[in-house]
């Protein structure tokens, strides 16, 4: 078994060996990683990370191992910065009964650079294929997506990994009607949003202290966070719903 670090996600979970539906999952994760969404979770499992059963009517039942798994994936790429081909390897090793470490990546800490392995990544990355089959899309729709600036790779092919949340979420609302053209206003609001944040986290990236400096990062989850948060909110409001 997984050993989840104490007040992980993986904790809530561990209360209840009753199978669990995908958006209890949801709210388990969301204490520790409240931008987590049921795209995401589906990505996970596209991607072989996790496995959980399901329903004669086809509907996902995740066990508490599974949350703790998923608890541990969504760990390592948010403090390691790591590829999902990576944190699967790892997570097999540690199944297995092996003894293993987390790969050290060049990345700044406390005003130090930590050592980086050959050949090792500096943030997570997917290739173009495995973008599509995320997406459950082909080429022209990508293509579609990247001409109004929805999704955009960093290069070579390759995209972030939250490129497949954007990428499913779109798929997703595509299926009522909503074309990518209609996203372009949400688009630009994000924008918008982003700026903001990196407005009141800049004097932080400037600061001559490092430890000033690398909270910088923190601020700009923190702040991120709350953003999405009243952006929801607020569009809940406008509809005059309320949201599971």
């Amino acid at each position: 078994m997984l050993q989840t670090p104490s007040g992980g996600a993986g904790h809530g979970a561990a209360a209840t060996d009753r199978p669990m539906s995908i958006g209890t999952v949801l709210n388990v994760l969301r204490d520790e990683f409240p931008e987590v969404t049921i795209s995401k979770i589906r990505f996970l499992e596209a991607e072989g990370l996790i496995e959980p059963q399901r329903t004669p009517s086809g509907y996902r039942k995740f066990s508490a191992h599974d949350v703790e798994r998923l608890g541990h994936v969504l760990r390592m790429q948010r403090d390691h910065y790591l590829p999902l081909k990576v944190i699967r390897e790892h997570l097999e090793a540690m199944e297995r009964g092996e003894a293993v470490q987390l790969p050290a990546l060049g990345r700044q800490r406390d005003g130090d650079t930590v050592p980086e392995t050959p050949e090792a990544p500096t943030a997570a990355r997917i290739g173009r294929e495995e973008l599509l089959a995320a997406a459950g899309v082909g080429e022209e729709e990508l293509k579609e997506w990247e001409s109004y600036g929805l999704v955009t790779p960093l290069g070579d092919g390759v995209y972030d990994a939250e490129a497949a949340t954007v990428a499913s979420l779109i798929a997703e609302l595509g299926r009522f009607g909503i074309e990518p053209r209609h996203l372009r206003v949400m688009k630009a609001a994000a924008d918008r949003e982003a700026g903001l944040v990196d407005q009141v986290v800049a004097p932080l990236k400037r600061h001559r202290n490092p430890q000033t400096r690398a909270h910088a990062e923190d601020r700009t989850r923190e702040l991120a966070g709350l953003t999405v948060k009243l952006h929801a909110a607020l569009v809940q409001t406008a509809l005059g719903i309320r949201l599971p």
